[in-house]
C-alpha cells in the first residue's frame, strides 16, 4: 500500500514546520569542539552509511556536507527535489545529513529503523518535496549511552552489530556518544609500566559483564580474570568504533582517571593518599570496597597523565573526557573546600595532557544521595572547575531532574537525559508526557546552562518508540501531540495505514508508556521476574485494560503483516506484557488461596500459572530473535579464543541476567525475558514456589521464606552452571503460537478487570 502523496503529506509538513527553530544559548558554542573528519570524508561515510540501509536506492539521493552551511555551532541540514527525481541534502556536519535524510524517510516515505527491525518500504518514485525541507536543532550536542549500557548491551558485540547501532545513532542525530570499549588495555599498561605485577592486574578487572562497575570503582575481580585475547579484541574493535564515529561527525566520549586504583599501588607508594572506601551494593569487601587515591596526590595527576597521554596516542581525541569519581560512593569528606579540591585536581589531571579538555560528568551522584549533596556541597563539586570546561549530565530528567534544585547545576552546562531503563530489563515502559514536556522546561528554566539532549539508558533493544521520541525531541522547538505522533508512529513502523494499529498505539501512550508516578524507576518489578514470595509487588501505573485492548487490535492485524519483522517484534512484545500481567493476577490467586488454605484454588491457579501459561511465554519468546538467550549466550560464547575462554563469557552472560553476583547480591536486577530463561529460570522458581506451598498446606506448616530462599537460590545458581546450549535461532511459527494464546488468554485477561 502506498501512503505517501496528497492524502499524508499535509499532515507530515505539520509536524515538520516545528522542527525549524532558530534558537541560541549561552553555552552552545564550545567552539574548540568539532568534528575531525573533513567534509569529503563525512560525506562518503553518509552516503555510504544510505547504501547500507538503502542498497541500490541509496543512489536517489545526493549528500553534501559543508561546515560553513550552520552559521553557528548548531547542526542544520537542508533537504530538496532535483529535476531527476533525486533528493539534495546539504549539511553542516555528517550527522545533520544523515538526519535530515531520515526525517524524510520517515515523514515521506513513511519508513522506521529500529533495533527491533527496519521497514523501508522506499515509494517509486521518491516523494517530491515542493520547497526546501530545514531541519535544525537548538540543542549543540545529542548525548548517548549509559556507563552500564557497555555491559547490559554491547559487552558481546562484534563489528557489524556495533555499525548497525552507530548508523542507528546518526540517523537518529546524536553527535556525542560514549567510546568506552577498550580502556582496560591502556589500564593495564599504564599499571605494569608503575610497577604492579600482571597478577595484581588481573585481580582489578572484574570479568568482561561487569566491566561498566569496575570502571566506576564499584566492583573488582568477579568473573574475571580478563584473558589477553579479550584486551586485543576489544583495542581492535575500538580503532573501528572510533574511525566510523569520527567519519560521520561525532564526537566520541573518552574516559579519563576517576582516582579508583588496584590495591598493590599502596605497596608500590605506601605514602601516596589512599583511602579504602565502603563495600558498593550487596558486595562485601571480596569483590568490593575501592581504593580510591586522593585527587591532590602528586600520583594522582601522575596515573592519570599517563593514561590519558596513552589513550590519545592510540585512539586520538575529540577533547570530551568522563571520569565519575564518586558514583554511588560516598566522600570521605562534606568540606565544600575539599570537594571543590578533588574535582579541580581531577579537571587539571586532563588539562596537563590536553589543554582543551572538557570533563563530562554523571549528575546521578547528585539524585542518588541527596543526603550529603546539599547545595554547599553540589556547588563547590561543581565550581571546582571553571565554567564551560564542564558538562553535566542529568541523567535521570525525566523522573528525577536535578537541574531544578540545583540552580541549573549552578551555571556550568548540562545536558537534559532521559534514563528510562534500569538493568536492561524486558517490559514496555515509558513516560512520554515527561519526557515530551521536559527538555522544553528545562530550556525555559531561569538562567537555564542547558547544552544538549540525551539518552542514558542503562540497556537498550528495548521500547524502541520512546527512544524515536526522544531523539526526535532534540529537532523541535516544541513538544509534539503524542497521539498523533503515535499514530504517525505505527503507520510507518508497519508500512500500513490499518487505524487498528495506531488505536493500538493510542491506548498504550495512555497508559503503559505514560508512567506519573513521581520517581519511578524501571525495574521490572513484575513477580514474573522476581524470587516468589508472599510479599510481592502486584500494583503498576497502567490500567491493564488498556494494554489487553491494544492487544487484541494488534492480534487482529496480525494476519496481513506477519512477513513485517517490526510487527512481528510488537505482536510477540505485546502478547508477552499482557502475560507477564496476567502472572501477577495468577501469583494473587495463589498467594490469597495459600492464606485461606484453600487447596483446590491453589493447585488450579499454580497449575495453570507453571504448566501452561510459562511454557506458552517461553515458545512464544522462542520464536522471535530479539527474545533467545541462546543469541546472548552464542553471542558471549564466540568472544572467546578457546573453550576456557569460551566458558568464563558463559558464566558471565548467565549470572549477569541471573544472579548479579556470587550470592545473588543484585538478584533479578538485570531481568530479561527471554526463550530459555523462561523455561529454566522463571519458571523452575515459580514451580518451587507452588510446590512449596502446596507442600505447607499438606502438612499443616507455615511458609519460612528464608528456607525458601535457600533452597531456590540452589536453583537459580543451578541455571548458572547448567551448561545448557540454548537455541540462537528462532523456533515455531510466531502467528500460532500468539493466535493460540490469545483465543486462550484473552478471555481470562478480561475476566480479572470485572
Amino acid at each position: 500500500m502506498k501512503i505517501h502523496g496528497v492524502c499524508f503529506a499535509p499532515l507530515i509538513l505539520l509536524g515538520l514546520a516545528s522542527l525549524l527553530y532558530p534558537g541560541d544559548s549561552a553555552f552552545h558554542t564550545f567552539s574548540s569542539l568539532k568534528p575531525q573528519a573533513s567534509d569529503k570524508t563525512q560525506a562518503k561515510a553518509v552516503v555510504e552509511l544510505l547504501k547500507r540501509i538503502l542498497g541500490g536506492r541509496s543512489r536517489e539521493f545526493i549528500v553534501s556536507v559543508n561546515r560553513t552551511f550552520s552559521n553557528d555551532t548548531l547542526d542544520v541540514c537542508e533537504l530538496r527535489s532535483s529535476k531527476n527525481n533525486k533528493i539534495v541534502a546539504i549539511g553542516n556536519t555528517g550527522v545533520a545529513v544523515a538526519t535530515g535524510i531520515y526525517n524524510y524517510l520517515k515523514y515521506f516515505c513513511n519508513c522506521h529503523i529500529s533495533w527491533s527491525g527496519n521497514q523501508l518500504n522506499v515509494p517509486r518514485p521518491l516523494p517530491t518535496l515542493t520547497g526546501v525541507l530545514r531541519i535544525s536543532t537548538q540543542h549543540r550536542f545529542r548525548y548517548y549511552q549509559n556507563v552500564c549500557t557497555q555491559s547490559y548491551s554491547s559487552v558481546w558485540w562484534d563489528w557489524p552489530r556495533w555499525q548497525r547501532e552507530i548508523d542507528w545513532m546518526v540517523l537518529n542525530g546524536i553527535n556525542l556518544p560514549l567510546a568506552f570499549t577498550g580502556q582496560e588495555a591502556l589500564w593495564q599498561e599504564v599499571y605494569l609500566s608503575l610497577g604492579l605485577n600482571q597478577t595484581e592486574v588481573d585481580q582489578f578487572f572484574t570479568g568482561p559483564a561487569f566491566l561498566a562497575w569496575n570502571r566506576m570503582g564499584n566492583l573488582f575481580q568477579w568473573g574475571g580474570p580478563l584473558p589477553q585475547s579479550w584486551h586485543v579484541k576489544q583495542l581492535h574493535l575500538q580503532f573501528k568504533i572510533l574511525e566510523r564515529m569520527r567519519a560521520l561527525g561525532m564526537m566520541p566520549v573518552l574516559p579519563a582517571f576517576s582516582g579508583i586504583v588496584p590495591p598493590g599501588i599502596t605497596r608500590l607508594y605506601p605514602r601516596s593518599n589512599v583511602t579504602k572506601l565502603n563495600p558498593w551494593s550487596h558486595f562485601n569487601c571480596t569483590y568490593s570496597c575501592a581504593y580510591l587515591l586522593d585527587p591532590r596526590d602528586p600520583l594522582f595527576q601522575r596515573i592519570g597523565g599517563l593514561f590519558l597521554t596513552q589513550m590519545m596516542e592510540q585512539f586520538g581525541t575529540d577533547h570530551i573526557y568522563s571520569a565519575d569519581t564518586f558514583n554511588e560512593m560516598t566522600p570521605s569528606s562534606s568540606d565544600p573546600a575539599y570537594l571543590s579540591s578533588v574535582s579541580h585536581a581531577v579537571f587539571t589531571t586532563m588539562t596537563s595532557v590536553d589543554p582543551q579538555a572538557v570533563w563530562l560528568m554523571q549528575g546521578w551522584l547528585f539524585v542518588s544521595d541527596t543526603a550529603f549533596w546539599r547545595p554547599a556541597q553540589v556547588k563547590a563539586l561543581l565550581h571546582g572547575v571553571p565554567l564551560g570546561r564542564m558538562i553535566v549530565l542529568d541523567l535521570f530528567a525525566e523522573s528525577m531532574p536535578a537541574f531544578s534544585f540545583t540552580q541549573s547545576f549552578y551555571g556550568q552546562p548540562f545536558i537534559w537525559c532521559m534514563l528510562h531503563n534500569f538493568g536492561g530489563n524486558s517490559g514496555m515502559f515509558g513516560t512520554v508526557e515527561q519526557v515530551n514536556m521536559g527538555p522544553f522546561e528545562a530550556l525555559r528554566f531561569p538562567n537555564s546552562s542547558l547544552v544538549g539532549l540525551g539518552m542514558a539508558p542503562e540497556g537498550i533493544e528495548q521500547n524502541p518508540v520512546v527512544y524515536e521520541l526522544m531523539s526526535e525531541l532534540a529537532w523541535r522547538k516544541e513538544p509534539v501531540n503524542l497521539l498523533k505522533w503515535v499514530s504517525l508512529y505505527a503507520a510507518r513502523r508497519y508500512g500500513s495505514m490499518d487505524e487498528g494499529l495506531g488505536a493500538a498505539w493510542r491506548l498504550l501512550f495512555r497508559s503503559v508508556y505514560n508512567c506519573t508516578l513521581a520517581g519511578y524507576k524501571n525495574h521490572n518489578h513484575s513477580p514474573l521476574v522476581r524470587r516468589p514470595s508472599l510479599r510481592m509487588v502486584t500494583d503498576v501505573w497502567y490500567r491493564p485494560a488498556h494494554l489487553y485492548e491494544a492487544w487484541r487490535l494488534l492480534f487482529e492485524a496480525a494476519p496481513t503483516l506477519m512477513d513485517t519483522q517490526t510487527f512481528r517484534y510488537d505482536l510477540v512484545d505485546i502478547t508477552r506484557q499482557a502475560l507477564q500481567r496476567l502472572t501477577t493476577e495468577f501469583y494473587r490467586e495463589i498467594r490469597d488461596a495459600f492464606q485461606s488454605q484453600k487447596l483446590p484454588e491453589l493447585l488450579t491457579a499454580g497449575g495453570v500459572l507453571v504448566y501452561d501459561l510459562l511454557p506458552e511465554l517461553d515458545r512464544l519468546l522462542s520464536s522471535d530473535i530479539h527474545f533467545l538467550l541462546g543469541l546472548w549466550l552464542e553471542n558471549a560464547r564466540s568472544m572467546g579464543l578457546n573453550e576456557r575462554e569460551a566458558q568464563l563469557y558463559d558464566f558471565n552472560a548467565r549470572n549477569q541476567v541471573t544472579l548479579w553476583g556470587p550470592e545473588g547480591n543484585i538478584l533479578d536486577y538485570a531481568n530479561k525475558e527471554w526463550g530459555g530463561l523462561m523455561e529454566d529460570y522463571y519458571s523452575q522458581r515459580w514451580g518451587l514456589f507452588v510446590n512449596t506451598l502446596v507442600e505447607c498446606l499438606d502438612r499443616g506448616r507455615p511458609f519460612r521464606q528464608d528456607a525458601f530462599n535457600q533452597e531456590v537460590f540452589q536453583v537459580e545458581k543451578g541455571f548458572v552452571y547448567n551448561e545448557r546450549k540454548y537455541p540462537s535461532k528462532p523456533i515455531g511459527n510466531t502467528y500460532e503460537i500468539a493466535r493460540r494464546i490469545f483465543l486462550k488468554y484473552y478471555p481470562q485477561a478480561l475476566k480479572t478487570l470485572t
